[in-house]
């Protein structure tokens, strides 16, 4: 079918609010190419969401789910458990830095990791408080929306949102908030909304995804581990989008040597195949009773061998050093960019999870973010072949999520068409 007629048929049959705004359907993709049901070619600097740092159709990824597909698809695995699983856990306990012998649950998402994590924290805790960040983003279930440190578009329309979450302010300098200040702010939600005595978890993403990009300095993380430690709080990372090599660790926290309680992790851990994860210390996940945790599908046969396939390409591929040279490439380009664009600031990266801000007035102390030209971009690119994201709690953030595994041909293909659409919008 041709784009025209999936679109007409998406009019009539999507539900609107989960329909994309997007007319070009996509038919087939390899690493960092797209190619819609039309035949055009699209550079994918999004990578669905972080979702394929390792590239579309990663081959031993896709030989991996082919293979399982000859061998067992479903079977429930608290029907009938199979190696998958337990192959996974084990190689996760192994890598994932939380502190003391870790533990493994698989799940399908990483809102549903976030409420697990949860639903493990207050078990393991008997307290019911959750605090989280602003500008932070944990999923669309009803738990997690309530989580999220932004109102729209993920809570908007839904009516209340659960109770017991709090909120305290991210460290964003670049915004106001320095570190100082958000230390502050978390202490206050701890004497002011969530006591300590009541509150299971302090929530927070390393660096920040929907928020804008924005990395929380090791010495912050290493204050909120103190105060956990003091108070009896669980501290859970979120690492569903920064994990599995974007930021050139494994996960974003190890930059920081912080050892968090409980860590989520989903979007890449799988190239494409639905999975998710909490790995946590052991007497956490085990705190909760029989039958407790699951679900139908979590952790299935084929999305748990494309994560071994996709663990094994980390160990075979040296995807971690490839992702530190690829942020310190957009990190180069970004700086030219601010130089040539009065509309272009605050360029960062670490490793190849990079963004910069696009603004008015930047040589003023309160730079006014520019949302309506970050549509502009992403719209301007997209017709010129280019799949670009932005994001942020002002919109105006434009990320960077391309495959680590990129060809240096088609990045600089790409990172011309913006620097051509930046020029023909300014």
């Amino acid at each position: 079918m041709t784009n025209a007629e999936l679109d007409k048929l998406k009019q009539k049959y999507v539900a609107a609010g989960a329909a994309s705004p997007a007319t070009a359907y996509a038919a087939r993709a390899e690493n960092a190419e797209i190619w819609d049901a039309d035949g055009n070619r699209f550079i994918d600097f999004a990578g669905g969401i972080g979702v394929l740092n390792i590239g579309h159709r990663h081959p031993k990824v896709v030989a991996a789910v082919k293979e399982q597909l000859d061998k067992v698809m479903h079977t429930c695995q608290t029907v009938m458990p199979y190696e998958g699983y337990v192959k996974v856990a084990e190689k996760l306990s192994q890598v994932v830095p939380v502190r003391g012998h870790a533990k493994v649950m698989l799940a399908n998402s990483g809102a549903e990791a976030l409420e697990n994590a949860v639903k493990i924290a207050r078990a393991a805790t008997k307290r019911p408080n959750v605090i989280c960040f602003d500008g932070g983003y944990h999923g669309r279930t009803f738990f997690t929306m309530a989580m999220n440190g932004k109102v729209a578009p993920y809570q908007t329309d839904f009516g209340p949102m659960p109770g017991t979450v709090f909120r305290a302010p991210y460290p964003v300098p670049y915004h106001g908030i320095s570190e100082d200040e958000a230390i502050r702010g978390l202490m206050m939600a701890l004497k002011t909304d969530a006591g300590p005595t009541n509150t299971a978890a302090i929530v927070l993403e390393p660096v920040l995804g929907e928020g804008g990009f924005y990395p929380a300095p090791a010495s912050f993380l290493k204050r909120v581990r103190d105060i956990c430690d003091e108070l009896g709080i669980l501290m859970i990372v979120d690492e569903v989008q920064s994990g599995f090599g974007r930021t050139g660790k494994l996960f974003a926290i190890e930059h920081s040597g912080v050892e968090p309680d409980i860590m989520t992790m989903a979007k890449s851990m799988a190239d494409g195949m639905p999975i998710s994860a909490i790995v946590g210390t052991d007497k956490l996940m085990d705190a909760s009773g029989p039958n407790s945790l699951g679900g139908t599908y979590t952790g299935s046969p084929t999305a748990c061998a494309a994560a071994l396939a996709v663990l094994e390409v980390f160990e075979q591929e040296n995807i971690l050093e490839r992702s530190q040279a690829l942020g310190e490439k957009l990190g180069q380009r970004f700086g030219e960019w601010q130089q040539k664009f009065d509309c272009v600031d605050n360029a960062r990266h670490m490793g190849a999870m990079a963004a910069f801000e696009l603004v008015t007035d930047k040589g003023k102390s309160e730079r006014a973010p520019n949302p309506e030209l970050a549509g502009a971009l992403c719209k301007k690119a997209r017709e010129e072949g280019l799949i670009l994201l932005s994001c942020g709690m002002y919109a105006n953030t434009i990320r960077f999520l391309m495959p680590v595994t990129i060809e240096d041909s088609v990045l600089d293909e790409g990172l011309d068409i913006i620097e051509a659409c930046l020029e023909s919008l300014i």
